[in-house]
């Protein structure tokens, strides 16, 4: 079991038991949290982890069982549902009394206000606002607060890849201690120091993130001679896959890494991505999708412009963009359910296409889980064999009285299961997945990608998962306004290095009556300035004013471009303690020096009317 660190104790749970009717859910757990850590909680859905959160933050009170805080803590929680009142504006929501020119000068404030709130203007009523957007706007009103300890269950819920690293950087940089649960798997190795896994009631501590968890748990896999073949070849494939990835995953374990790699010497890759190309031809044919010079446009937003794509036999597809980019819309493009205003999207003839959208409604919520599967089909088929409805069914998580469970009684991971697993049923040959790790626990993401890599169809995924994308797809593809669907070679690091330097090139733009760093949209307003009369035109201080606001807008250029290489700096060493601690100084002493500077950029600008 985990316990408290060695810093100063904020929270600690000692004996503590909890149960929803006969099923215990944690059983006699202690655990501490101490000042400044960051620790990542996995674990199956309904296995208790969000039950641990609320009993210590004190939304739910243990059977048995103490709760300790230190006094005067101050937490700040992020759950998964919020308590806005539809009445309410965004700013009464987010900034909750704070003036404009209190957030607007603090370059901190201000960074986390035009990231999590980009395009979504501040006195827009809440009720209007998309569920993604409600997320985004109780993380951004979190994220404002001071607090000795901050609580988030699942944070990157709605954000794009952009945002998730964003996000990463700044929780690493942020001195309070962090309790996160999240099955985004590239954010736990980015930002936590410690894992939890809770199951079976029980809470078991590990050093590291999640690839720190995933060789730790097979070293104690193998030190117990685990029995249990399928489970563990999953961790084998996992650990296969680590093993492939950046050397930086496997750096920081504080146990014997040869014990675990001795598990893997003989485990072939994840896939033969040749030997399913082979399969998925005999099975496709040479033609898949053809997107042949298109226009496509939705609304009166412009997605894509005489752009041409090609989608052949095998091919495994991650595309990347912000949101609002036209993923979705793209996707339903490809799957012939919208069409383009100029140029065609030809299938080939054998295609069979299944797309996986972001809904969870069923057309009939009185049906049955295992009479609707067998009514798809009883025996489905891959290129490792034939697999069973019902074995189906148990590796998505379906046994005991889920076999039997009305439909619309599943949870949203529940749903989400079914809907995967009855897509593939259907033995469709190319898949479009929309957002498909949404409400999934990591144990159903391993069974997923472990069923995808014997899959040999085309596949293309959006999402906002990093690792998943990462570990299923073969190459990235993205939208980056420009109209065109562009490959990019180095996946979505070189996705992230884009939108940098797009941003950096917008922000080197000066704009004439706004803090220059600051973008131009309803989300952002300038920091008052109290008025001051205009300068006479021709005068000596109007001369004046004119040269400030020319130097400081190239100092400003300067600054901003230099705080965008020290924010990337920032998830590039999200493991290295020491070197965190000194950029994140650089960077602090960096917006000092640029407020000044802002503030008499606007003093300057004031003289000239």
């Amino acid at each position: 079991m985990p316990e408290p660190g060695a810093g100063r104790s904020l929270l600690n749970l000692e004996r503590v038991s909890k149960s929803y009717g006969i099923r215990p859910l944690l059983t006699d757990v202690s655990l501490g949290i101490a000042a400044g850590e960051r620790i990542g909680i996995v674990g199956r859905n309904g296995d208790g982890k969000t039950t641990l959160l609320r009993i210590m933050t004190g939304a739910e009170e243990p059977d048995e069982g103490r709760v300790s805080r230190q006094r005067g803590l101050l937490v700040g929680v992020l759950s998964q549902q919020d308590d806005f009142d539809d009445t309410h504006t965004v700013r009464e929501v987010v900034l909750q009394g704070m003036a404009d020119h209190e957030w607007a000068a603090d370059a901190r404030l201000r960074e986390i206000v035009d990231v999590l709130l980009a395009g979504v203007d501040l006195d827009r009523a809440v009720a209007g606002l998309s569920g993604g957007e409600r997320r985004r706007c109780a993380l951004a009103g979190l994220l404002l607060g001071e607090h000795d300890l901050v609580i988030l269950d699942e944070p990157t819920n709605h954000l794009d890849v952009e945002a998730v690293a964003w996000l990463a950087a700044h929780l690493a940089a942020r001195p309070s201690a962090l309790v996160v649960v999240t099955h985004d798997r590239w954010f736990l190795d980015a930002v936590c120091q410690q894992t939890w896994e809770v199951h079976d009631g029980v809470v078991d501590g590990y050093e590291g993130g999640y690839a720190a968890f995933v060789l730790a748990k097979a070293e104690r896999t193998r030190q117990a001679a685990a029995s249990e073949a399928r489970r563990q070849n999953l961790v084998r494939k996992e650990l296969a896959w680590l093993r492939r990835g950046a050397p930086a995953r496997t750096s920081k374990p504080k146990f014997r890494i040869d014990a675990a790699n001795a598990l893997i010497e003989d485990v072939p890759p994840p896939r033969d991505r040749l030997e399913l190309q082979r399969f998925a031809a005999q099975r496709l044919g040479k033609d898949v999708i053809d997107v042949e010079d298109v226009d496509f446009s939705r609304g009166t937003r412009s997605l894509l412009s005489r752009a041409t794509w090609r989608l052949g036999p095998g091919d495994r597809v991650g595309l990347v963009g912000v949101n609002g980019a036209g993923k979705t819309s793209v996707l339903a493009l490809l799957a012939g359910e919208a069409a383009p205003q100029a140029g065609r999207v030809r299938h080939g003839r054998t295609v069979a296409l299944q797309h996986l959208s972001q809904d969870v409604a069923f057309e009939d919520p009185e049906a049955r889980v295992l009479d609707t599967v067998e009514g798809i089909r009883r025996v489905t088929r891959t290129a490792d064999g034939e697999i069973s409805a019902t074995s189906m069914l148990e590796r998505f998580g379906f046994t005991g009285d889920k076999l039997t469970a009305r439909l619309g009684d599943l949870s949203g991971g529940e749903r989400r299961r079914f809907q995967l697993l009855r897509l593939l049923l259907t033995e469709p040959n190319v898949l479009l997945l929309d957002e498909p790790t949404n409400d999934l626990d990591i144990e159903t993401l391993n069974v997923l990608e472990d069923f995808l890599d014997g899959w040999p169809g085309t596949l293309v995924v959006v999402s906002h998962d990093r690792y998943f994308l990462e570990r299923v797809t073969d190459s990235v593809w993205a939208l980056l306004g420009d109209g065109q669907v562009v490959m990019l070679p180095r996946g979505v690091d070189e996705y992230l290095e884009r939108r940098r330097a797009s941003l950096r090139a917008a922000a080197a733009q000066p704009a004439p009556a706004a803090v220059p760093s600051a973008p131009a949209t309803p989300s952002v307003s300038a920091p008052a300035v109290a008025a001051a009369p205009a300068a006479k035109a021709g005068s000596a201080e109007e001369r004046a004013a004119r040269k400030t606001v020319a130097r400081l807008d190239k100092v400003l250029e300067r600054l901003s471009a230099r705080e965008v290489e020290l924010t990337a700096a920032l998830t590039e060493h999200a493991t290295d303690p020491d070197r965190l601690t000194a950029i994140a100084a650089d960077l602090t002493a960096l917006q000092e020096e640029k407020e000044a500077a802002e503030l008499e950029w606007l003093e300057a600008a004031e003289v000239l009317g």
